[in-house]
């Protein structure tokens, strides 16, 4: 999936050492909760912090403070969002969320390659479900100088993919509890974790449902007396390029406000990591640097196709300001990361807004 490039410069000595001789002998998931319970305890000290500001993005009716974005998967029951973005984060996305709360795959279910610098996850959309993610939203008061919200919404795993009617209803609850709360709103059809979900990137299946979420969307926030909010979708990295191609046509025939462009692969082409480790870490969606390349391209033939207007947020393989750079300049408006997180520590984000500067 493309060259892994080392950026000592970009892990201080502290974190790295922290990282090696501690964070990365935990088991992963615990070491995820760990650093998600010491997050939250901070909360009250992190949430009067402002995210930092670096070039205001303007796009899909919203200002965000910079470019750079958490992406889904770290605050998966939105309990953190605004912690995160005194890290540097202008904008994060909470979620993915189901219609139904579930426990996700079973355990272990997340592991580091530590050679390649990524990580394989088997999450399976472990999440509160939509109705306590939305209650949670509703009592909590957005404070100025925060980071955008995005939620990122998906199938619940008991519901088939081959019943139309049945994703649409499952999406439909979803959209109905959360899009008055998001300042813009992401279908993800394309995580790997799901059984079927990724054959909802079809066009013959994605054009409904996009059509449903829209229509769901729309009225929701009319409801709420808000305006309509901006509706992206998700696709994953090993879509063929005509796929890719057909997806970008759709969105501009939907008048969707942007494609988030690429969620984790399910290629361990040209990984540095011993066989035997690709093999142990089993099953997943792979995120890190080796996805840089291909999420790149990605980024290129949808800007090439939609032209200079419709929203594209690059994601997959960020690990140093130059890939960051490298990703808007193929034609992203934004990026996000989360695996360059996981290695670049609680001060990574910053290193990026600044390097990007």
């Amino acid at each position: 999936m493309g060259e892994v490039r080392a950026d000592r410069a970009s892990r201080p000595l502290v974190y790295d050492t922290v990282f090696k001789h501690g964070l990365a002998r935990l088991d992963a998931e615990v070491a995820h909760h760990r650093t998600f319970d010491a997050l939250k305890a901070a909360g009250p000290v992190l949430r009067r912090v402002r995210t930092p500001r670096g070039r205001p993005i303007q796009t899909m009716g919203l200002t965000f403070p910079n470019p750079l974005g958490l992406a889904a998967g770290f605050d998966k029951t939105a309990e953190a969002f605004e912690e995160l973005g005194a890290f540097g984060f202008g904008h994060v996305e909470v979620g993915t969320v189901t219609a139904l709360a579930q426990p996700g795959n079973p355990k272990p279910r997340l592991v580091r390659l530590l050679d390649d610098r990524a990580v394989v996850n088997r999450m399976g959309f472990n999440n509160d479900g939509a109705a306590a993610v939305a209650q949670r939203l509703a009592t909590r008061r957005r404070r100025p100088g925060g980071p955008v919200l995005g939620i990122n919404i998906g199938k619940s795993k008991i519901v088939p993919d081959d019943d139309q009617a049945a994703v649409e209803t499952d999406y439909e609850t979803s959209t109905r509890l959360l899009a008055p709360h998001a300042d813009y709103l992401v279908v993800n059809v394309s995580s790997p974790n799901t059984p079927g979900l990724r054959n909802l990137q079809a066009v013959e299946k994605l054009a409904p449902l996009l059509q449903h979420v829209r229509r769901i969307a729309d009225r929701a926030t009319d409801d709420a007396g808000r305006e309509p909010v901006a509706l992206l979708v998700k696709i994953a990295p090993d879509l063929a390029d005509d796929d890719v191609l057909d997806v970008a046509d759709l969105a501009l025939a939907q008048d969707l406000a942007g494609i988030i462009a690429t969620n984790t692969t399910t290629s361990r082409e040209g990984l540095r990591s011993k066989p035997e480790q690709v093999e142990a870490a089993g099953a997943g969606g792979l995120s890190g640097a080796p996805l840089r390349e291909r999420a790149t391209e990605v980024v290129s033939l949808l800007r090439g196709r939609v032209g200079p207007d419709l929203t594209l947020i690059g994601v997959g393989g960020i690990s140093t300001p130059d890939d960051a750079r490298e990703r808007l300049a193929a034609g992203a408006d934004l990026v996000q990361a989360y695996t360059g997180l996981i290695y670049g520590g609680p001060l990574w984000p910053r290193r990026i807004l600044k390097g990007l500067r």
